[in-house]
């Protein structure tokens, strides 16, 4: 592993922040889901929709920015675990978001809610890392690119 020189500051990676917006719009998803099973309130229904799309919006331009970060060199290599969650998780959420144009109760009750809540579980794994999928590129002396 190689260090930084003195006085040298790493780069930063631009895409977690992304990534760690959209998770949390996913996971407040399945707060209003789990609000709508308890009140059929269907305004939670479509708060619900509205996360999730939102939640899809920001995970478009956290792969946008991941290209970013790699065509600057900012980004090493993949971490694939945390990737692979994420990418599960988005791609859940996209078939969520079909479910939850549904109507009323089959948009959220079992489908939408078991989605939304294995999404979370997915996201919250991929949080342990901090929101980033690759690592930080440094140069062999410790310099940042």
């Amino acid at each position: 592993m190689s260090r930084l020189a003195p006085g040298a500051a790493p780069r930063s990676l631009l895409h977690p922040g992304f990534i760690g917006a959209g998770s949390t719009l996913l996971i407040a998803g399945l707060a209003t889901d789990i609000m709508y099973w308890n009140t059929s309130n269907w305004q939670w229904a479509n708060s619900s929709t509205w996360l999730i799309a939102a939640g899809l919006v920001l995970a478009l331009f956290a792969t946008i920015i991941l290209i970013i970060d790699f065509l600057t060199s900012r980004a090493g290599r993949i971490n694939w675990i945390p990737f692979l969650l994420v990418a599960a998780a988005a791609l859940l959420s996209l078939v969520n978001v079909f479910v939850h144009s549904r109507d009323a109760w089959t948009s959220v009750v079992p489908q939408g809610i078991s989605l939304s809540a294995i999404v979370t579980i997915l996201l919250l794994m991929a949080a342990a890392t901090g929101w980033k999928v690759t690592t930080v590129r440094t140069t062999a002396t410790g310099d940042s690119l």
